[in-house]
């Protein structure tokens, strides 16, 4: 277990330690880095195990499917199927504390959404994130730095008592913004449904999808 400093502004430090995270990842290891909203854990969507791995040091139940992190919209279209709607909050509000679910394509593996057709997608608004799921080259999961039932992790610190050597890399970039999590909505053809209230409204998102 290590505990790596970050700094937003991606100095040479942190695009280093960003590297070592990033290594741990396409080597089937867990990291724990800072988004917007919370501290999330991650891991490589395609490495069963380390998916395995993730779940059991969370405690969390393999029935609750796991949300995934990309960098960009060529990523999204990697893993779920694009359609308009989606299209139109991806631009509105992603980089942002948004996680959109929506139909997953074949290559996700069954693990990740506990057996369902979905996937939920996240594009974090933080450098150090954004950096980690580019330089794995692979999407992530982005998930709540937490045993299952206890608080989200806004610091390094809590996350650690959590979870110890279970995770190879921790990016500490210090106190998250908000300590919130995201909202989360699911849209599928013309059904929308806002599943978590967070900083960004259900008037926001329709005001989007009926534009």
């Amino acid at each position: 277990m290590r505990v790596l400093k970050c700094s937003a502004e991606l100095d040479q430090a942190t695009k280093e330690a960003v590297s070592a995270a990033a290594q741990d990842i396409r080597d089937g290891e867990l990291v724990v880095y800072p988004t917007e909203t919370v501290y999330g854990i991650g891991a490589d969507i395609y490495n069963q195990k380390a998916i395995k791995n993730l779940f059991m040091a969370k405690n969390r139940p393999f029935d609750m499917p796991l949300s995934v992190a990309v960098a960009d919209k060529d990523m999204v279209e990697q893993i779920a199927v694009m359609t308009s709607p989606v299209e139109k909050l991806i631009d509105a509000f992603l980089p942002g504390p948004l996680t959109i679910i929506t139909k997953k394509n074949p290559n996700v593996p069954d693990i990740v959404t506990s057996m369902s057709f979905k996937v939920g997608i996240r594009i974090p608004d933080d450098p150090v994130a954004l950096e980690l799921v580019r330089q794995a080259g692979v999407p992530i999961v982005a998930t709540s730095a937490n045993l299952h039932s206890h608080p989200d992790a806004v610091t390094v610190e809590e996350a650690v008592r959590d979870f110890g050597d279970a995770v190879s890399t921790y990016l500490d970039r210090g106190a998250t913004p908000t300590g919130r999590p995201s909202t989360i909505v699911w849209i599928m053809d013309d059904q929308v449904e806002i599943v978590r209230q967070g900083d960004i409204t259900k008037e926001q998102i329709e005001a989007v999808l009926n534009a």
